[in-house]
């Protein structure tokens, strides 16, 4: 019988022990309603590979701050960018903030996860009392009132029998945001890193474009000073150097706007680099191509690589758990009490073994009448799950979205280059032929001119350009979730 009575409280304690977990379980809802994936990306073709892209190799999102995206600027093969990257990511401040709230996010797992073991505290207290005339007190008669003191040393625990799972859903909830957090962090960083590259790209094109000004600028004052020895001459007019003339201060006045730009440019890059722009340099390297790198894959993979919707997927199985911690306050709450130590009213005999003193027992909190601030708690926490699930989807948009639009990007930024390109050859023989006729003597300065201007705009709008296809293959190396290289991801 004893041992049959053994076996049921030992039952019964496991059972206690083990509880059970109220609330829904996570299930990863799909990226699109329907799974609605695409079969591949519409631009998909331009790569000559689309297979890569088929709806049925898209994996579903994973925390995705593990995954290597190692130094994928290093695929442009400048040395300047990989000096300015790596001040970026040691020195910049967005990061350093970003940093610390992933610090935040994992000091509140410990917090969380605190509840799941007794708490013990040294309370030692003392306390003058006087007790009422009126009232009996200590076996002696009313009308006397009495003071005393009492002095307690010891210790007080309490712990809460996490019978439903309340407090594992708060672990699990703070352990998912926490991985978003992550996920932020390396969100942030692929942000500040596209931002560097571009404007270093940016800052280059500048660069080209100011020395393409200042080379015009020295043939069109040739030019000038021909014009005017040949009105010397009598050969031109003074039409011919007037227009030779404004020809050269239009072209002049094309610097100012230049050196704004570069200088609002360098200003951004020392911000990003963490630095003030008196001391921050920045080395163009001399005879720098701007020729973009060719794409040689998409990864399956997109919506694990990108880790703006890894971590709205965690945000989600945070809020999964949040709902469970709010259908627990319908349940009954076990919380064990229990103090021991030593107490006594005289100073002198506190520390004596007969003063010693212990009490232990749980307290049932059962709700009845809430005011329906319960029913209202879970109302919030599933909306706040339905809230994250929309979050999600719409960054699995965003993220399909920025492909797409990169990908066009790619395919015709390359087209008009060549269109530009065949324009900046025929824009040259123009001015060639216009400067030959000129000097003949058969046209007047005004084809020349507007041959020159032509020319010129041609040259400039191909610098752009060319600054613009980098750009682009930095925003879809961004969009891709930091590389475009596949990479074999263990299923976490």
């Amino acid at each position: 019988m004893k041992s049959a009575l053994r076996a049921g409280a030992a039952g019964f304690v496991a059972l206690l022990l083990g509880g059970c977990m109220v609330g829904p379980k996570y299930e990863r809802p799909e990226p699109l309603p329907g799974g609605r994936l695409p079969e591949a990306f519409n631009e998909a073709e331009t790569l000559g590979n689309s297979s890569a892209t088929n709806a049925a190799l898209w994996k579903s999102a994973e925390p995705s701050a593990h995954l290597s995206r190692g130094s994928w600027w290093s695929v442009f093969g400048d040395a300047e960018l990989n000096r300015l990257e790596g001040l970026a990511t040691e020195q910049n401040q967005e990061l350093a903030g970003s940093l610390a709230r992933l610090e935040q996010a994992r000091a509140l797992v410990t917090v969380a996860r605190s509840d799941l073991f007794p708490h013990f505290n040294f309370s030692p207290s003392f306390n003058r009392q006087r007790t009422s005339a009126n009232s009996f007190d200590r076996g002696q008669a009313a009308g006397v009132s009495h003071s005393y003191n009492t002095l307690f040393v010891g210790a007080d625990a309490e712990w809460e029998l996490d019978l439903w799972g309340r407090v594992r859903q708060q672990v699990s909830a703070a352990r998912a945001r926490l991985t978003a957090s992550e996920d932020d962090l390396e969100a942030a960083r692929l942000s500040i890193q596209a931002e560097v590259a571009t404007d270093y790209f940016s800052l280059v094109a500048l660069e080209s474009e100011y020395a393409l000004i200042q080379k015009t600028i020295e043939s069109f004052r040739r030019s000038f000073d021909l014009t005017v020895n040949r009105r010397k001459g009598g050969i031109a007019s003074d039409l011919d150097v007037s227009q030779a003339e404004t020809q050269l201060k239009a072209a002049e006045a094309l610097l100012p706007a230049i050196e704004l730009e570069r200088a609002r440019v360098l200003n951004a890059l020392a911000m990003l680099c963490g630095e003030t722009t008196a001391q921050f340099k920045v080395q163009i390297p001399a005879g720098f191509q701007l020729l973009p790198q060719a794409v040689t894959a998409l990864p399956s993979e997109l919506l694990e690589r990108r880790p703006d919707v890894a971590a709205a997927e965690r945000r989600m199985a945070a809020a999964n758990a949040d709902v469970g911690v709010a259908k627990t306050a319908f349940y009954p709450r076990v919380t064990f009490h229990g103090l021991a130590g030593l107490q006594s009213i005289d100073a002198g005999s506190v520390f004596n073994w007969p003063s010693r003193v212990w009490a232990f027992g749980p307290t049932l909190q059962l709700p009845l009448f809430t005011g329906g601030r319960n029913r209202a708690e879970l109302a919030f926490s599933r909306a706040g799950y339905r809230g994250t699930v929309a979050d999600y989807r719409q960054s699995v948009l965003v993220a399909f979205r920025e492909v797409e639009d990169q990908l066009a990007a790619q395919r015709l930024l390359a087209e008009q280059f060549g269109a530009e390109q065949a324009a900046l050859n025929s824009a040259r023989r123009t001015l060639e032929i216009a400067e030959n006729r000129y000097k003949a003597g058969l046209v007047t300065y005004l084809e020349v001119a507007t041959a020159q201007s032509a020319a010129l705009d041609r040259e400039r709008s191909l610098v752009r350009l060319s600054s613009e296809r980098l750009t682009a293959q930095v925003a879809l190396i961004k969009a891709l979730g930091g590389s475009w290289e596949r990479t074999d991801v263990a299923s976490r």
